[in-house]
């Protein structure tokens, strides 16, 4: 005859979930945040950066400071990026 068990196999514990990552995002930004983008933006629309060069930073730097980065480490970062 088979040995054949139709009982759960209770040796092995199930897999654990995995665990979030530490990035910090909420999805939101804060209204610090805000400001510190506002700030930003008007340094580059003093600088004479067209409207349609000013929504594309803009949404670049919103989606790298909803991940938790400063102004200046997402500011950098788009610059690396675009090279």
């Amino acid at each position: 005859m088979s040995s054949y068990n139709d009982a759960p196999d209770t040796s092995s514990p199930p897999p654990s979930p995995k665990k979030q990552s530490a990035k910090k995002s909420s999805g939101k930004m804060s209204d610090a945040q805000k400001a510190q983008l506002n700030k930003h933006m008007e340094k580059h629309k003093k600088a004479g950066m067209s409207a349609s060069e000013m929504k594309s930073h803009r949404m670049k730097m919103m989606s790298r400071m909803r991940k938790g980065m400063s102004v200046a480490k997402a500011h950098s970062d788009i610059k690396k990026s675009s090279k």
